[in-house]
């Protein structure tokens, strides 16, 4: 080697009588020119799956905390808001995937309690959170 990196590769020129063959660049024919970086966490479906079964249950015990439509609301905003700090914690810190999962789920846990406060707003023509 002359002090310059290996790739890209040299043209061939040992074979007498050849010209000297240039890669195309299609197939590199040495290392890639900086290192490849891999993740510690990858994200996995099951990871995915365990943070959505996590917030599901999570949700549900929050949920079966309140005793009319507000407390059902409330008591849902509350673990939506704790399960979204939770998830922002796994993003930077922790496994992608369950974050992912948990994200997932408490935003339609937070859109079914919306969505069960929108209706009672509905038909009782009494906005129910105060």
């Amino acid at each position: 080697m002359n002090g310059r990196p290996a790739f890209p590769a040299e043209p061939v020129t040992n074979h007498p009588g050849h010209l000297p063959r240039i890669p195309s660049g299609l197939f590199p024919a040495g290392p890639p020119p900086r290192p490849t970086w891999r993740e510690p966490h990858p994200v996995t479906g099951g990871g995915v799956a365990a943070g959505a079964a996590l917030a599901a249950a999570w949700l549900l015990l929050f949920g079966l905390l309140g005793r009319d439509v507000p407390g059902y609301a409330w008591w849902t905003v509350v673990a939506v808001a704790v399960a979204w700090l939770a998830a922002l914690v796994l993003v930077r810190h922790g496994d992608r995937g369950v974050a992912a999962g948990v994200a997932i789920v408490t935003a339609g846990g937070a859109s079914i309690a919306f969505a069960v406060v929108v209706v009672r707003w509905a038909t009782s023509a009494d906005w129910p959170m105060w």
